[in-house]
C-alpha cells in the first residue's frame, strides 16, 4: 500500500547526498509529496513534485507502478532503481539530463549587462496575479506557475519574470519549484521569438532578483542547449544523469 509521508525526516537519510532542489522542496514540505510503502521505518521513498519523481532507498516496484497521473519524469537513485523502472514501464523513454553545480558565484555586472540588452519594443515584468493567470493559458508559459497548488501559493513562494511584446508574453523565467533557500528555474521562449537573446535576458533578471532576496536560483538542464545557456549566465556543468519519461495514466493513489 502507498502512503503519503507526513514526517519527511524519516526518509531524509535515504536521499542523503542527492543535490536536487526538487527533493529539498519535498523534504522541507514547501511543496510536493513523499510517498512510501512503510510509514514507520520506510526503506524506500518516492519524492514527487511538478512532473518529476525521485526514487531513493531500497528499490520498490510498488512505488514505481503506482505513479501519479499523466506524464512523469522518473529519476532513479542508482542502476537498481533504473532496472526496476524499466521492468515496470518497458515503454519508458530513457533520457540523459544534465546536473548543474549548486554553488555558483554570479557576476552581477555581467548579468546586469545582459538585462540592459533588452530591445526597446520589449518590456520586462514580474509575474503578478494577472500575469499568473495569463501564464496558465499558454502551454509555453504554463510550467512557469503550474507546479504550485494555487495562485496564492505562487504569489507567496514563487518568483518569476516575463518579457512582454505588446500584450503578449514572449519569454519568461520562473520558479518551477521553491525550496526554503531558493528556487528551481524554468525558462522558455515562444517559438517565433527564439534566437533573440530573450532567454538570456529574462534569466539574468530573475537571477539578480533572487540574489537581492538571498535566494539561490538553481538550474537543471534538460538538454545541451540549456547547459550552454546556464554556462553563459555563470553556472558550471556538474554531471550527466539518467531519467525516464513515462506517460502512462495508471494510478492507484
Amino acid at each position: 500500500m502507498i502512503y503519503e509521508l507526513e514526517d519527511t525526516a524519516k526518509v531524509k537519510d535515504l536521499f542523503s547526498g542527492w543535490e536536487e532542489t526538487l527533493i529539498y522542496s519535498c523534504l522541507q514540505k514547501v511543496m510536493g509529496t513523499i510517498y512510501v510503502t512503510e510509514k514507520e521505518k520506510p526503506q524506500s521513498a518516492f519524492a514527487f513534485v511538478g512532473c518529476f519523481g525521485f526514487y531513493a532507498g531500497k528499490p520498490d516496484k510498488e512505488l514505481i507502478e503506482n505513479k501519479p497521473d499523466g506524464f512523469v519524469i522518473m529519476t532513479p537513485q542508482n542502476e537498481e532503481w533504473a532496472k526496476c523502472i524499466e521492468e515496470c514501464f518497458p515503454d519508458a523513454k530513457r533520457v540523459i539530463r544534465y546536473a548543474i553545480k549548486k554553488n555558483t558565484r554570479f557576476d552581477r555586472q555581467k548579468l546586469q549587462a545582459f538585462v540592459a540588452q533588452l530591445p526597446e519594443q520589449y518590456e520586462l515584468k514580474k509575474i503578478d496575479a494577472e500575469l499568473y493567470d495569463r501564464c496558465l493559458l499558454n502551454p509555453v508559459t504554463a510550467d512557469f506557475v503550474s507546479a504550485f497548488e494555487s495562485k496564492e501559493k505562487y504569489l507567496e513562494d514563487g518568483r518569476g519574470m516575463v518579457i512582454m511584446k505588446g500584450d503578449e508574453i514572449v519569454a519568461g523565467a520562473s520558479s518551477y519549484t521553491r525550496y526554503r533557500e531558493g528556487i528551481e528555474i524554468e525558462v522558455d521562449t515562444t517559438e517565433s521569438e527564439r534566437r533573440k537573446n530573450l532567454a538570456t535576458i529574462v534569466c539574468a533578471a530573475l537571477i539578480l532578483a533572487c540574489l537581492d532576496e538571498g535566494l539561490y536560483p538553481s538550474w537543471d538542464a534538460q538538454n545541451i542547449h540549456s547547459v550552454h545557456l546556464a554556462e553563459k549566465l555563470g553556472y558550471e556543468f556538474a554531471h550527466e544523469y539518467v531519467a525516464y519519461e513515462v506517460a502512462s495514466d495508471r494510478r492507484t493513489h
